[in-house]
């Protein structure tokens, strides 16, 4: 659960990114496991599912460190936080998500999927498609 007020924008890195909406400073706790809106799921269950639920679920969730053979999909924009091989928050423990350095309002919040990952980090074309609004007159 992003512990932070944030917001999703558009990224440079890809899609949709977790932006900070005030100033953090270095050591801050920005991300915490809540296991109310944090949800494990057993990774056998991909296969019993429809396609269009495990493309999200493989997109959107990760390998729970703490629980091997289980995922972890978070309730919140923290699901939406991009890798980054410099990230801004360590995620090391699996329990805390905690700032590197101050970060200045409005920066994309990263970090690097190393940190709960084993193997090959796999990257997935984009889902959100970044369009203007339209605008419509009477």
């Amino acid at each position: 659960m992003m512990m932070v007020r944030c917001y999703l924008a558009p990224s440079e890195i890809e899609g949709l990114g977790v932006f900070c909406h005030d100033d953090i400073q270095r050591g801050d706790k920005v991300w915490r496991h809540d296991r109310m809106l944090d949800v494990a799921f057993p990774e056998a269950k991909l296969d019993n599912v429809e396609p269009h639920v495990r493309e999200f679920l493989e997109r959107y969730s990760y390998p729970d460190i703490h629980r091997p053979g289980y995922r972890m999909l978070e309730g919140d924009e923290g699901r939406f936080m991009n890798h980054s091989m410099y990230p801004n928050l360590d995620y090391s423990d699996g329990v805390w998500g905690i700032a590197l350095r101050d970060i200045p309002a409005g920066t994309e919040l990263t970090r690097d999927y190393a940190d709960f990952m084993t193997g090959e980090i796999r990257m997935y074309p984009p889902r959100h498609r970044m369009t203007p609004p339209k605008v419509f007159f009477n």
